[in-house]
């Protein structure tokens, strides 16, 4: 199963995960990433592994379990 992940000791609240991700990122009222929880598809994966790269923190990582 692929997840998206947050590394809390990372994130700093810029919330580009959520511009990039709005099905998978809300952003909370501090502006902090909240996770859906769901299932990352195949088809969610190259757009999941854009922002990843992305995140100015690198606090987003795609896990497999």
């Amino acid at each position: 199963m692929n997840r998206l992940e947050i590394d809390w000791t990372r994130c700093d609240g810029h919330g580009l995960c959520a511009t990039l991700l709005p099905d998978d990122v809300v952003l909370d009222e501090w502006g902090f990433p909240v996770l859906r929880g769901r299932e990352i598809t195949a088809g969610d994966a190259p757009a999941v592994r854009r922002a990843v790269l992305a995140c100015p923190a690198l606090a987003l990582r795609f896990a497999d379990r």
